[in-house]
């Protein structure tokens, strides 16, 4: 059974691939918990806060870190893309696409990743309505793919998200699984200077709420050693922690369908 068959089912890896060693070295212990779970790490980080920050090693290499981590460990994986022609290469190596939130609309990208057909993320912006993200998903089926909506906060004020619990009840009707995003959904962009801040305490709570409501699956972003990573330090999660919250939105879950 594929992991996404599953309910809920996880999606969990660091937020950019750092070196093969760091990427092989999470994806075994995220398989070692035994939850039904896709890998995910993206190849380039293409919408850093700061020009100098570590974007990742790229398309050729970071696709052959992902394949030896698939090879390696058995894991599905999932990685993001930012332009329509990185679409067929990725999708030579990763088992879902996934579209970043600030170019959830981007027409061309949505449609290019659906035609590989492969599983298509479409990960809602943080500007964008979600009542609206049912229009986004029929992109996707339009051009022959199937989609999975993540919600991942909407941007409030100056420089912070929220999670408006609704989303979730919206985005269902879109038809396609919905996902929460533990980690990016906690992020203040605006945080620490030149890199995204954010509320770590916040995290398991708000993956609790998300279960009452109920949802397809959760989204977080998992590194071995998360005060030292090279992007989204302030909001990773250790390997340890992705298993509490999993044992708890589980429960949560199963009591819910009781």
């Amino acid at each position: 059974m594929r992991p996404w068959d599953a309910r809920p089912f996880f999606v969990a890896g660091p937020c950019v691939i750092e070196s093969p060693g760091q990427l092989l070295e999470t994806a075994s212990a995220l398989a070692a918990l035994g939850l039904p779970l896709v890998f995910k790490a993206s190849f380039d980080k293409a919408n850093r806060s700061s020009a100098d920050a570590y974007r990742g090693p790229g398309l050729e290499a970071g696709l052959a870190a992902l394949a030896e981590v698939k090879a390696r460990t058995g894991l599905p994986i999932l990685t993001d893309v930012h332009e329509p022609w990185q679409c067929a290469p990725a999708a030579e190596v990763a088992d879902v696409l996934q579209v970043p939130a600030f170019l959830c609309r981007q027409t061309d990208l949505v449609v290019a990743a659906a035609r590989t057909g492969r599983p298509v993320n479409l990960k809602r912006g943080q500007f964008l309505d979600p009542r609206r993200m049912g229009l986004l998903v029929e992109k996707v089926t339009a051009a022959g793919g199937t989609a999975w909506v993540t919600e991942r906060g909407t941007t409030f004020g100056h420089g912070d998200l929220v999670l408006d619990p609704r989303a979730l009840v919206w985005m269902a009707a879109s038809g396609a699984p919905v996902l929460y995003d533990c980690t990016h959904s906690v992020q203040a962009p605006a945080g620490e200077d030149r890199a995204t801040g954010g509320l770590r305490e916040m995290i398991r709570p708000l993956a609790r709420a998300a279960a009452a409501v109920g949802v397809a699956g959760f989204y977080a972003e998992v590194h071995p050693d998360p005060p030292r990573a090279k992007s989204d330090a302030a909001t990773q999660l250790a390997p340890d922690e992705l298993a509490r919250l999993a044992a708890e939105v589980l429960a949560i879950d199963a009591a819910r369908r009781a």
